[in-house]
Order: structure tokens, then C-alpha cells, then sequence
């Protein structure tokens, strides 16, 4: 039987009683058409909307689809982080048959959050449908406690990676044990030796989708996962109680970005420089709309994928690329906002910042790991860890993060063996705007009056330097 550490699945039950482009085949990139060996998903959130919102207590809850579009089987690890300091809530092993899609959900629990699925496809170890397996506190607490938050409301905010382990070897007992007949897969042949042995280097063709749901708020936002392809040309399996593979085990040591107007291919000399570089930009730009007509609240979902790899608990400074250690307030980044009305003006006085301001650090920056930043405290996601900017009376509009934010190199850069310079921050993210229209008049025939709340999200616009 296959054992956990704590943070793992079996310590859960227990609990119970881009953008990015085309890139050659031996480089690490972000793939624009969507498909790839790994899934970051750049939020996920089972807050619940306070007592005094405009629709009190209204649940999120969070749901994610992974899709196998390949002839071959393959074998992922599945991996849950919460977004102040990207520590591990959960992981399983999830085997995927060919076309094969699987899907789950996040939801609240009475202290945190949990996930829940009703698919057929084989994890290990096995879920039972429609159960919930709460996310465990175990990395950020006890010997293991970073200064922040150690509760399990923790978990309620964080993202998802999705990393490919290989590809089943055809015609092998995994393969067979793992593909679905008449809908159902046996899941057998899923031992650790026999599927360490049936699992080759993966071909990629992963694609995810992820929705964010408040029913009770009539809210609902989705967009796609982002896909990094050519990540590793060697098989990652991993034991389901192993941390691996994670974000640093990539053995392809290229990348491919679009940078200044050009492919700019470059070598790095680990793995994780390669996939940072891969996501480097230096300025994020996305509308805000804050319209009063329509009750309009905006927030942008801005997630480092990579920022835990280069950050230490403490203080002082990374030895390269972060600007902090993580301490009671994050890991902070100091960055610079711009923000214009839709008539190209610009708001008077000193120049914007978020607030509330955390104790010991620059009012301009950003701390954690997967970020919320929300405009004139419209919180749209409720969100504990959100950074406010104030817009004033500007009701629409566009902004801009640069996030080079003025620091001095080596803070905020990379310089590749091959020496390129890759300023700013790996980042990921999205925007999401939500309208309330009120109460409209029923329709007949029905006699009862219609709810008009909706929104939509937007993907974040780059420029790389």
C-alpha cells in the first residue's frame, strides 16, 4: 500500500475519521495554444462573501478540468498550494487514458478547504466519489511554520499544478489498468514498481480550464490553465508520497520566450531558471472596471509560480531574481502601479500604491505568492490576502504593474549562461470583472423577478524586456 508524509492525502483522510510562443522542441515555453507536460492554474478560492456584502455569505467554490488530448496514457501529479508562501496543501498521482478528461472541485470545509471529485479516472491513492478530502496545514505549521497565517483558513485561498510524469508505455498492465471500459477504468497495475517501470518521457497535449462559482452571488468567472511545454525530455514518475515532481525537476534546461520583439532562445544552468524565464515579463497590463451604473468591481489575480524556489523563510535577501525572504508579511516585491481612465487622464497626486499598507515594507509591493490585487476595495473574490489600489473617482480604465519596480540588479533580473538579460518577474494571472444589474422584472410566463448579476475575465497582457 502506498504510504504519505503528512502533507499528503493519506493525512487528510485521517483528518476525516500567456502568453507565450511557439517554441522548439528542446526549449521550455509557454505554449499559446494552450497544450503542454504542465498545468499552472493561477488561483483557486473557497472564500465565502461577508455578512455585510451585497449578496452576504455567498460560497465560492472552485472547479478544474484536466484533458489528456493524446492517443497515449499518461500519468500526472496532481498538487493543491495555498497562495501566501506556495506550501503544499495536498497531492495525489492522477492517471489519465488516452482522451481522457478529469475533473474536481474545491470547496469550503468547517476550518479550510478540501477537494472533491465524482470522476472515474485512477488516482493513487483511490478516491471515493463525492467525498471531500480536506487540505492539510501540516508545511506551514508546527516545526514547519513560516511566520504567517499556521490555521487551515489558509487553504481556502491558494493555485494548481498539474505536472505530467510520463507517458504509459502502450500495451503495458498500467495502461490496461488504467483505460476505461464501458466508462470505467479497472485501476489496477498502478503499484509503485509496475508503473515506475510502464512510465516513459511524457509527450505533452495536457490542456485545464478552471472556473470560479458563486451561486448565491450568481458569479462565475473561467479561463485556461497555463501550459508550459517542452519541460522535460526524461520520465518524472514519482511515488504518490514523494513532493515530486515539482516546477524544479525540468531537465530541459532552454528556454523560449518572445522578448522585445523577438524569439530569444537561452541556457540556463538549472531547470527552474529555465522555467521562470519562460514566464518572465517585465510590465502586466489588464482593464479595470469599477462602473457605478452596473456596480462593477474588478480584481486581478497576480500568481509567481516559481517565487518559492528562490525564497527562504526569514530575513534578508534570495540569492537572486525575489527581492525578500518570506516573514509575517510575505515575501515582498516592490512594483510600480499606473493606472489611466478610458480618456487617457490620470489621477492627481502622488502616484498610486496599495493599501492597506503591511507593517515593514514598501506600500508598493506585492507579497505573496499568488496575489489578489482588487480596485477601490470592490474585493471581488473576498479575499483575505487582497492589496487595494485606490482609483478615486476613475470608473473605467486600464492599469499597468511594472514589475521591475525600480529595483537594482540582480533583484528582479535573470542573466542566462548564454548572456541574455531577462528583467522583471515569472508571472501568471488574470482579471475578473463582475456587474450587478439589479432586480429585473419578471418574464413572462414566469411570474418571478430576474437576478442580473454576471461577469466575465480577461487575460493578463504582457511586455518582456
Amino acid at each position: 500500500m502506498n504510504t504519505f508524509n503528512k502533507k499528503s492525502l493519506y493525512t487528510a483522510i485521517a483528518g476525516l475519521s500567456a502568453l507565450g510562443v511557439t517554441g522548439i522542441a528542446e526549449a521550455v515555453h509557454v505554449n499559446p495554444d494552450g497544450l503542454g507536460q504542465v498545468l499552472i492554474y493561477p488561483y483557486y478560492t473557497a472564500r465565502q462573501t461577508p455578512s455585510t456584502a451585497r449578496f452576504p455569505n455567498a460560497q465560492y467554490n472552485t472547479l478544474l478540468s484536466v484533458v489528456n488530448s493524446t492517443v497515449s496514457a499518461k500519468a500526472v501529479k496532481v498538487r493543491f498550494l495555498e497562495s501566501l508562501n506556495s506550501r503544499e496543501v495536498l497531492d495525489f498521482n492522477l492517471y489519465l487514458s488516452h482522451n481522457d478528461v478529469w475533473t474536481a472541485g474545491i470547496v469550503p470545509t468547517a476550518d479550510g478547504a478540501g477537494v472533491v471529485t465524482y470522476d472515474k479516472s485512477c488516482t493513487t491513492p483511490s478516491l471515493t466519489a463525492g467525498t471531500v478530502y480536506p487540505f492539510v496545514a501540516s508545511q506551514f505549521s508546527g516545526s514547519n511554520a513560516d511566520g504567517a497565517d499556521s490555521s487551515l483558513d489558509r487553504t481556502r485561498e491558494g493555485y494548481i499544478e498539474i505536472i505530467e510524469m510520463g507517458d504509459i508505455v502502450s500495451g503495458s498492465a498500467t495502461e490496461t489498468g488504467v483505460t476505461h471500459v464501458s466508462g470505467v477504468p479497472p485501476c489496477t497495475g498502478l503499484s509503485d514498481a509496475v508503473a515506475a517501470t510502464n512510465t516513459v518521457a511524457g509527450s505533452g497535449g495536457l490542456f485545464g480550464d478552471l472556473t470560479i462559482i458563486n451561486v448565491n452571488a450568481t458569479a462565475e468567472t473561467s479561463g485556461d490553465a497555463t501550459a508550459l511545454e517542452a519541460f522535460t525530455a526524461a520520465p518524472l514518475w514519482a511515488v504518490p508520497s514523494s513532493i515530486h515532481p515539482t516546477l524544479a525537476d525540468g531537465t530541459v534546461l532552454t528556454s523560449e520566450t518572445y522578448k522585445a520583439g523577438a524569439v530569444v532562445t537561452a541556457t540556463w544552468t538549472t531547470g527552474i531558471d529555465a522555467v521562470s524565464a519562460a514566464m518572465m515579463h517585465d510590465t502586466l497590463m489588464n482593464e479595470y472596471i469599477l462602473d457605478s451604473g452596473t456596480k462593477s468591481g474588478t480584481d486581478w489575480i497576480v500568481t509567481y509560480p516559481t517565487k518559492r524556489y528562490y525564497v527562504s523563510v526569514g530575513t534578508g535577501t534570495p540569492p537572486k531574481l525575489f527581492q525578500r525572504n518570506f516573514g509575517a508579511s510575505g515575501a515582498c516585491d516592490d512594483v510600480l502601479v499606473a493606472f489611466w481612465d478610458r480618456e487617457e487622464q490620470v489621477k492627481a497626486g502622488p502616484p498610486p500604491s496599495f493599501s492597506p499598507p503591511l507593517p515593514g515594507v514598501p506600500p508598493s509591493s506585492l507579497c505573496y505568492e499568488a496575489n489578489v490585487v482588487t480596485f477601490n476595495n470592490t474585493n471581488v473574490f473576498s479575499s483575505k490576502n487582497s492589496r487595494n489600489v485606490d482609483m478615486g473617482t476613475f470608473q473605467n480604465g486600464w492599469a499597468r504593474i511594472n514589475l521591475v519596480g525600480g529595483a537594482t540588479p540582480p533583484i528582479h533580473q535573470l542573466i542566462s549562461t548564454t548572456g541574455q538579460t531577462f528583467n522583471g518577474l515569472p508571472v501568471i494571472g488574470f482579471a475578473t470583472a463582475t456587474f450587478f444589474n439589479g432586480t429585473l422584472p419578471a418574464v413572462p410566463p414566469s411570474t418571478a423577478p430576474t437576478q442580473s448579476a454576471y461577469g466575465g475575465s480577461y487575460r493578463h497582457k504582457y511586455t518582456s524586456n
